[in-house]
């Protein structure tokens, strides 16, 4: 039987491929051919929600969580400004970062460089790397999200939304896109005042929903900073897996993840097929002057081009 190609305990290692993931370094699709040979056994959960609901604090909760129980944990925290190495790591991740001198446990921050949806664009390659090291559990933290930015359930096997009371009106705008993404919901900060109507109005909205879901997403109330509601937490997340497993929903997940990576990887090769040659920074160019000149059209030209996806020369 052949060695592992990533192996947990070689942090040093891990680091390094995922840097050329993220960077996609020459070399980067061998890598990621090997990951996806190796990933497959690690639990990947979600973590998402509005800035400020206290992301950071619940998913160092859940660290530790998890390392009570013997398992091991890699993180991937994804920053919307910049990423960091080493030393460099924001204010709020203190806490998270101080669990990584266990052996155990593995962070890693990822800059979205742009990309909308809560997640970088080579998030979903990175879980893949930590899930090939043999990580137990992955615990992916979402940049602060709104309405719209759910790239994570495409990801992840169980998506926990974090709420927080104070939300207002907010949570009536929330509830048109990431609302229906969660299979479990927190409602952090618990001991402020309107968390209990916080918790009523999220059942309600769960009763507007006109599917009938298989799993009943529960709502858990945590003060994640006093590691209060963390238990409650962990048995629903248990349960949660142990739906998937024993039903046909994790491995359908699996199986939409893998159509949607091949997807994106073709999108990205028409790309770059594109920009080599119809999207040429002098064909674009010309393009551009024959539609203001009207000699052609964008919708002509889209059909010429998808007519042949060989482009001779390009590659």
């Amino acid at each position: 039987m052949n060695p592992p190609f990533l192996c947990r305990s070689d942090a040093r290692r891990i680091a390094r491929v995922l840097s050329q993931v993220e960077n996609r370094s020459p070399g980067c699709a061998s890598l990621m051919k090997e990951c996806w040979k190796q990933a497959g056994g690690a639990w990947i959960i979600g973590i998402t929600g509005p800035p400020g609901a206290g992301k950071s604090t619940l998913t160092s909760s859940l660290i530790r969580k998890f390392r009570e129980e013997g398992k091991t944990v890699g993180v991937l925290a994804v920053d919307p400004s910049s990423s960091f190495s080493g030393g460099a790591l924001l204010g709020d991740r203190i806490r998270m970062m101080e669990m990584s001198l266990d052996e155990g446990v593995f962070i890693r921050s990822a800059a979205t460089r742009g990309s909308m949806g809560g997640l970088s664009a080579a998030a979903g390659d990175m879980i893949t790397v930590m899930d090939a090291a043999g990580f137990d559990v992955i615990l992916v933290e979402t940049v602060g999200v709104g309405q719209d930015e759910i790239d994570i359930i495409r990801e992840a096997d169980s998506v926990i939304l974090v709420l927080v009371p104070g939300l207002g009106d907010d949570i009536q705008a929330l509830k048109a896109g990431i609302m229906e993404i969660a299979d479990i919901f927190v409602v952090n900060k618990a001991d402020k005042e309107g968390a209990e109507k916080l918790e009523r109005e999220i059942v309600y909205i769960l009763g507007l929903s006109p599917v009938r879901k298989e799993w009943t997403p529960p709502v858990v109330k945590t003060v994640a900073s006093k590691n209060d509601g963390m238990g409650a937490l962990a048995e629903k997340l248990a349960e949660h897996h142990r739906f998937l497993r024993y039903t046909a929903f994790l491995r359908e997940k699996r199986k939409q993840r893998g159509a949607e990576k091949l997807r994106k990887l073709l999108l990205e090769g028409i790309e770059k097929k594109l920009k080599k040659g119809p999207l040429a920074v002098g064909e674009e160019e010309k393009l551009k002057e024959d539609f203001v000149g009207k000699r052609s059209d964008p919708y002509s030209a889209a059909e010429e081009i998808l007519d042949d996806l060989s482009w001779e020369g390009t590659e």
